[in-house]
């Protein structure tokens, strides 16, 4: 990682308030809608209506002939010329060890559609509504072919196969540890505990839906693709050498304001690529923007993991031995991480906080005729915490042991650190006893029993959940670049290639070059989104401040020793005599100086700039304790969080604040995960749950008050900032955390598991099935 002067300053610590607040909230956000007809046509794209079809033939001659409507395409024409496909990262075997086969990802369906929303032509017309009264007019002739959206069921013999070259639709297997020897601790355990537990498939809620524009610049001939992207340079790569097959300079990607990502942005789309497809062939300005039911049906879901977890433990409630087997399903094509997110990262965190050597995970990835699963807040990483918390839970209800005193049996020991889990990651700091001790003592853990007792006297069922969480972080890419520029106007203007969401990353890095460069904040420029200005790995695995602001760290040092630099020869001395502090460069005992931004005007182009690049040694790992306290109305099955208390390791914090609204934001995705949120399709692959009439998020009436407390007690020892990433952590910890504290509350009614979402009417049955059984 790079070495850092020790005296260098990065404003950590403090609470600045979000730069970027006043203008969102003020209407002066710059949102792809935002921007200005100027006479653009629009594209609307026809989706399938059937989850597995041939396509036996396409009839545009009706839609082609409406008023207003400019061009209409099909997959055939995009095959005609040689547009590419979005590609799949195929670094997996098959069980058998042959390579691992995906069918190929078309901007539109060509001969067969394998998922209903799956796009199938697009018409260019004048306006918006007449785009889509010309969709209705194309005639599609399918040849309706049987179609499996379970993944368990889809690896059943005979079912139907999502893609002929993998008949029995395993896309990919994984495996982990030794088989043998934990059969052999199962067989002698004192205890065992399995649970069959199901993460299930979520829809990615941003506030603003996917859009995208696309042209051409008159002067220069290049593409210029406005797209909401986490990722920018790898979306003009991808459109550029995959999609187009033209130079990756040709094309110019711009990022405004994002309306949300949580992963589900990070990455080029089918529809962003028809919308330029059709710029360069109609030499015209093209935009698209999706209704929510286009997010529901044709963008990417999250989660989708079902699992065997299992425990053998002693007698003291020591973990002898850890097995997992997993299916993950991918839907009908794999993205670019639908196959690493449970054969990978999944298993990097599945052993959690706990020392766990002996384990065996098998995982297998899995094509359903449903929509494609992608990255989303937290991506793998929550559905392996939730095995492992779940376990933990289930295994101390059946020993008879307190939830933390099995937990403390089992963590990593101080001692231990760093510490190398049994996939080989390794854990370069944290305190995990220390953060349940914390935790518990801020819920009040010694005060649930008077509170469960209050609440029984008004006929509520009553529970407490914990969860002991980790999550990696950094998304494998331990670089990033930016530049950084003081003008001759007095400004100072970075260039990153992270991409702002929603985390405040204009506030963060601002506060950190205004404080070791002594700037006033509102001199400070920060510009994302332009990949002619910057192109980096991208917002993605919470690695923007890890890594990103370690980049910013190096910049801020690069452009002081270069000024130094500057300013001796303009001040005839020598660089050792040359004192840098708040934006004046002075001969050290003398009054002889000269400003940052005098220095400026002396170079080419009126500024001083630096490009500069962070190197970190590794991951992250963020961690904590999580504890909430739920309510349970027996006569509707309806569940409130009621309290909820988090201490979170994030090491050194930059801004607090900015970090505790992050655990907010992921603790109430996780409220959504474990009681309200799950995707549902009928058995002939029809989205049931395709707009927010069927499927239900949190309102801000579900949320309780949720006490954050930041512990820098174990600062991250793999970049020179001491800081972890922190943005999907609340999804982390939110739902094993919730989904214990339910089951606690219905164990004394005999219910120990039921799978999430814990919605009323499930747990309204399970306390009526109870009953009945008594």
């Amino acid at each position: 990682m790079n070495i850092l002067p020790g005296n260098m300053r990065f404003g950590a610590g403090q609470p600045v308030k979000r730069l970027e607040d006043q203008r969102l909230l003020t209407g002066k956000g710059h949102f792809i809608d935002d921007k200005p007809q100027d006479g653009a046509l629009w594209l609307h794209v026809l989706r399938s209506p059937h989850a597995h079809a041939n396509i036996k033939s396409i009839d545009v001659k009706a839609a082609l002939e409406m008023p207003g409507v400019k061009a209409v395409y099909t997959g055939a024409d995009l095959v005609k010329d040689d547009i590419g496909t979005l590609p799949t990262l195929a670094i997996f075997k098959r069980p058998d060890g042959s390579p691992m086969t995906v069918p190929p990802r078309r901007l539109l369906a060509h001969e067969v559609v394998r998922y209903a929303g799956e796009g199938v032509a697009a018409v260019v017309a004048t306006s918006r509504v007449l785009a889509q009264t010309a969709a209705e007019a194309i005639e599609v002739d399918y040849e309706v072919l049987p179609s499996v959206v379970d993944p368990v069921e889809a690896i059943k013999p005979g079912a139907p196969a999502v893609w002929p070259e993998a008949p029995d639709n395993i896309v990919a297997a994984m495996s982990y540890g030794d088989a043998a020897k934990v059969e052999e601790a199962f067989a002698s355990a004192a205890h065992k505990v399995s649970l069959d537990l199901v993460s299930q498939r979520l829809v990615p809620s941003a506030m603003e839906p996917r859009s995208t524009i696309a042209e051409i610049e008159k002067k220069t001939g290049r593409l210029i693709l406005h797209v909401q992207s986490q990722t920018p340079g790898s979306t003009r790569d991808l459109l550029a050498e995959s999609i187009l097959k033209r130079p990756k300079d040709s094309v110019r990607v711009l990022v405004g304001d994002i309306g949300g990502g949580f992963g589900q942005k990070t990455s080029l789309y089918p529809e962003d690529g028809i919308v330029a497809y059709a710029a360069t062939k109609l030499d015209e300005k093209i935009r698209w923007r999706g209704d929510r039911t286009d997010e529901f049906v044709g963008g990417t879901h999250g989660r989708d993991l079902t699992s065997t977890g299992e425990f053998a433990l002693d007698a003291k409630g020591r973990v002898l031995a850890y097995r997992v087997r997993s299916i993950g399903g991918t839907g009908a094509y794999s993205s670019g991480t639908a196959n690493i997110i449970p054969l990978v990262l999944g298993p990097f965190v599945q052993t959690g906080v706990y020392d766990l050597p002996l384990v065996h995970f098998e995982v297998k990835s899995v094509m359903t005729n449903t929509a494609p699963v992608g990255a989303y807040r937290g991506a793998g990483r929550p559905e392996a915490v939730f095995i492992v918390e779940r376990l933990f839970d289930a295994a101390a209800r059946q020993i008879g042991m307190d939830p933390r005193t099995i937990r403390k049996v089992n963590y990593i020991k101080p001692a231990q650190l760093p510490y190398t889990n049994a996939v080989g990651q390794v854990y370069d700091s944290g305190a995990f006893a220390h953060m349940l001790e914390r935790a518990s003592d801020l819920a009040d853990w010694n005060g649930f029993a008077a509170r469960k007792k209050a609440a029984k006297k008004k006929g509520l069922l009553y529970g407490r959940g914990l969860t002991s969480y980790i999550e990696w972080t950094g998304g494998r890419a331990h670089t990033e670049n930016v530049s950084l520029h003081a003008t001759a106007e007095g400004r100072v203007i970075l260039h990153s290639g992270t991409m702002a969401m929603g985390q405040g990353l204009a506030t963060t890095y601002t506060q950190m070059i205004a404080d070791t460069l002594g700037i006033a904040m509102d001199k400070i420029d920060v510009v994302q989104g332009d990949t002619d200005l910057a192109t980096g790995f991208g917002s993605v695995g919470s690695r923007s401040l890890f890594v990103g602001g370690t980049a910013v760290a190096v910049s801020t040092n690069d452009m002081i020793n270069k000024a130094r630099d500057k300013a001796s020869h303009l001040l005839e001395a020598s660089v050792g005599d040359i004192e840098y502090r708040d934006g004046f460069l002075t001969v050290v005992g003398t009054d002889r100086r000269i400003s940052l931004f005098e220095i400026a005007k002396k170079e080419s182009g009126a500024k001083l700039s630096v490009e500069s690049e962070g190197n970190v040694d590794g991951p992250s790992w963020p961690n904590g304790t999580h504890i909430c306290e739920v309510e349970i109305d027996p006569e509707t099955g309806v569940t409130r969080v009621v309290r909820y208390t988090t201490v979170d390791d994030v090491g050194v914090a930059v801004n607090p604040m900015l970090v505790t609204g992050q655990v907010h934001g992921g603790v109430v995705q996780g409220i959504g995960q474990a009681l309200y949120e799950g995707v549902a399709y009928s058995e002939e692959g029809q989205l049931l749950t395709a707009s927010y009439q069927d499927y239900c998020i949190p309102r801000a009436s579900d949320i309780p008050p949720i006490t954050v407390t930041l512990d820098p007690s174990a600062p991250c020892k793999t970049n020179p900032l001491g800081a972890k990433g922190c943005g999907e952590s609340g999804a982390i910890g939110g739902p094993p955390c919730i989904t214990n504290g339910v089951m606690d509350a219905l164990s004394e009614i005999g219910i120990t598991q039921l799978n999430t979402p814990l919605t009323p009417v499930k747990i309204w049955q399970a306390l009526q099935d109870a009953k009945a059984g008594a």
